[in-house]
């Protein structure tokens, strides 16, 4: 998956993992529902699991950035200030994240009976973008019983494209939706991995860059659209490298240069969030000592994986657009495939 060989293209100069997705990171796990009537019905949940295991006991190290903040995610406020996330990361339309979060929640207090009762509440990540160019997002199809299946569903394996909550999304002009690619980064001998999954639905037509060549406007003078820069997009950045939590901040700020390299410029009207975990530190709710051990990388080291971050997303962005077939959705509108315009 991601970008292979089939695409002719190829991004930038790392090395992707095995699968070029964000699962080469091991114990990540994504899971896709996806909504469609074959007319006005074209969205669907996306569910991402840090690890298999108990997430609310055994909470991953992480932190957010909000490159323009016109979104409505739910749960940034408490990842920022404590530093982990105790749930899966569900993806969803702007409209449905009331039901995503109630299933969640639902998901979180059939694994722990002590959630609300002997110990604290819970924070549900849900993350959205707006679908309603090609969906009908007032009619707000999404179920809890999707969001469930979603994650029931989730696995190393995956599709990308028009599929699970990107099967409504449009990005610089093109059908948008999920996608996602990894990459290998070397320290002290041991080889780690960077992997970026994304949720397109951003950027103006005529501005879509595929490394460095900016094949926007050749695409744009084939089209008649002229869409305007509206929508979001969600990165999410996964790696098995110890990283504290100010530096996956800093990883954060990353994914904004590579969504920059594929033509966004974070418009007026875009939600553009970028979060970021490590699967190799964990932190226990509930711990026996005062003290957590921790590891964390060499600030002066970690110039590698600041670039490979970049990168993972602008591929995993032109992966979401390489993947998405045209779709006609919501009262006819047309949103073409960048297939249809790439050799």
């Amino acid at each position: 998956m991601g970008l292979n060989s089939e695409s002719g293209m190829k991004i930038g100069k790392g090395t992707p993992g095995p699968r070029n997705l964000i699962t080469d990171v091991p114990g990540v796990k994504v899971g896709h529902v996806t909504l469609r009537d074959g007319g006005n019905v074209n969205t669907g949940v996306t569910a991402i699991l840090p690890h298999g295991g108990n997430l609310f006991q055994d909470k991953v190290m992480a932190a957010s950035a909000v490159i323009n903040g016109f979104g409505k995610t739910m749960g940034l406020i408490q990842v920022d200030e404590l530093g982990a996330i105790e749930t899966p990361i569900i993806m969803t339309n702007t409209l449905s994240i009331g039901t995503a979060a109630n299933a969640l929640i639902k998901y979180m207090l059939r694994q722990n009976a002590d959630i609300g009762l002997t110990t604290g509440t819970v924070n549900p990540l849900v993350c959205e973008c707006n679908d309603g160019r090609l969906n009908d997002i007032r009619g707000m199809h999404v179920k809890e019983e999707h969001v469930l299946e979603a994650l029931a569903c989730a696995s190393e394996d995956f599709a990308e494209g028009a599929v699970g909550s990107g099967t409504g999304m449009c990005c610089l002009g093109l059908k948008g939706g999920i996608g996602s690619a990894s990459r290998l980064v070397e320290l002290d001998g041991k080889s780690y991995t960077i992997g970026a999954l994304v949720m397109s639905n951003f950027g103006s037509e005529g501005n879509l860059m595929i490394d460095g060549r900016h094949v926007g406007r050749e695409i744009s003078a084939k089209l008649d659209g002229g869409q305007k820069d509206k929508g979001s997009i969600i990165m999410l950045l996964a790696t098995d490298i110890p990283l504290s939590e100010r530096q996956l901040r800093r990883i954060c700020k990353r994914a904004g240069v590579g969504l920059a390299r594929t033509g966004s410029y974070y418009g007026n009207g875009s939600g553009d969030i970028a979060i970021a975990f490590t699967t190799a530190n964990r932190v226990p709710h509930y711990s026996k000592s005062a003290f957590i051990d921790m590891k964390m990388i060499d600030d002066d080291k970690i110039d590698p994986v600041f670039a490979m971050s970049a990168e993972a997303v602008e591929e995993a962005i032109i992966s979401s657009l390489w993947h998405a077939e045209t779709l006609t959705g919501r009262d006819g509108k047309v949103q073409h495939g960048l297939r249809e315009f790439i050799d």
